[in-house]
């Protein structure tokens, strides 16, 4: 029979991902987040586990508001690294494993979770950020993979509740699994973070080392939270956590922590958690004392059906930045493309200023301008900076590691940050 040999909860920030490909091993503003992820991939190197479920959430790189689903389960033969604008990493494609994914898929409709299933899409950083720290994978990856995308851009979006129960859910289909394997859930997203509007910037590492408490010694109260009270404790983007409940769901009740870590370099709290089984408890604030004018214009603007709607075209021409010939076309002729793009001239002219705010509050969602940036060869933290005002100089200067820049251009085709 199958067995779960543990649980990994790891932020995704493309800072990771970035700081292995720039090579900055060696660097003091980014060495902490390498050491931190020594005592995982050592851990894994023992247990060799057949497969990684990993939790992730798509940056609206392979998946859109076309059809948007709150859970898809990769059940594909392999599965490749994404081009997020200016090129895919240089990673290698990693296997999949479609007989285990169909057993799950079968499971979790029974248990009444209504699935959605993807193969042959891309995994952006939100899967292979922490993956690539995770496993040496020069000679290919020495385990497979079954991807869980959750939707936690466009809300509504599944709660935190429903999260802990589907880990619960995945335990139970995994562990009826006749063949044996050993499998390693891992969770990714978070922690503390807002990436738009004039709350980005947004950290609290005392939520964070809070949160990590919760998910060990009493994941039910995190269970019982809403998206809205996660996001004015940690940031609107740091709701994303709530795939962690997913991994924890999925673990026996009692979870020794083998190794837990916490960085903050500069946008989002990084920290990895590595659980086998254990207990304890955590005083919280009360909701009622949080501001709940964090969530409000122009601090945060939640990404709803509505305004995705409304504004497909704006976001469906700055997700294209991850075709090649839309990005080169955009390059060579900037004002053509936009002449032609069939977008409404107030959005072509916020495009040509590079006026973030301004398109934050017009409704593009962010990731769609992460991958503009990239294409222009800027760091996300110009984003930032703009949408809060401030000069990138000025911004950088509020990060614990102001040295710290990094976007989601690809290195395997030459890109240079």
């Amino acid at each position: 029979m199958a067995r779960i040999i543990g649980g990994i909860g790891t932020s995704h920030t493309p800072t990771i991902g970035f700081a292995l490909d720039a090579n900055k091993q060696q660097d003091p503003a980014w060495a902490p987040i390498f050491a931190a992820y020594e005592p995982l991939k050592a851990w894994l190197v023992e247990k060799q586990p057949d497969v990684v479920f990993t939790i992730y959430n798509d940056h609206v790189t392979s998946f859109f508001f076309d059809h948007y689903s709150a859970f898809a389960l990769g059940v594909g033969e392999q599965h490749v690294v994404a081009d997020e604008g200016g090129g895919a990493r240089g990673l290698p494609p990693m296997r999949g494993h479609p007989k285990l994914a169909q057993h799950i898929a079968e499971h979790l409709v029974a248990d009444e979770f209504d699935m959605s299933y993807f193969q042959r899409r891309g995994l952006d950083h939100g899967a292979f950020s922490p993956l690539s720290l995770l496993f040496d994978h020069k000679n290919g990856w020495p385990t497979t993979l079954v991807p869980l995308a959750v939707g936690v851009l466009q809300n509504p979006v599944p709660t935190a509740r429903r999260c802990w129960k589907l880990g619960q859910a995945l335990r139970r289909a995994i562990e009826s699994y006749p063949e044996n394997l050993g499998i390693v859930i891992i969770a990714t997203g978070g922690l503390s973070h807002q990436v738009h509007g004039g709350r980005a910037g947004f950290n609290d590492p005392a939520w964070d080392a809070q949160f990590l408490d919760l998910l060990v010694d009493d994941p039910e109260t995190l269970a019982r939270m809403s998206q809205a009270e996660l996001a004015m404790r940690g940031g609107w983007e740091s709701s994303e956590v709530i795939m962690w409940l997913i991994m924890r769901g999925a673990l026996a009740a009692r979870p020794e922590v083998v190794s837990r870590n916490y960085y903050l370099p500069s946008m989002t709290g990084i920290a990895t958690l590595l659980l086998e089984n254990r207990a304890g408890n955590s005083d919280l604030k009360p909701v009622d004392l949080l501001d709940p004018s964090t969530l409000a214009l122009p601090a945060s603007q939640p990404f709803t059906i509505d305004v995705s709607v409304a504004n497909y075209d704006l976001n469906r021409f700055l997700q294209q930045m991850v075709e090649p010939e839309h990005r080169a076309a955009f390059l060579r002729d900037e004002n053509a493309v936009l002449a032609d793009s069939g977008l409404a001239q107030r959005d072509q002219s916020l495009i040509r200023e590079r006026n973030w705010t301004g398109l934050i509050e017009r409704g593009a969602i962010f990731f769609g301008l992460e991958k503009l940036a990239a294409v222009l060869g800027q760091p996300n933290a110009i984003i930032y900076a703009g949408m809060r005002g401030e000069t990138l100089d000025q911004f950088q200067s509020s990060r614990n590691a102001p040295n710290a820049l990094y976007s989601v251009r690809g290195f395997s085709r030459g890109n240079k940050d």
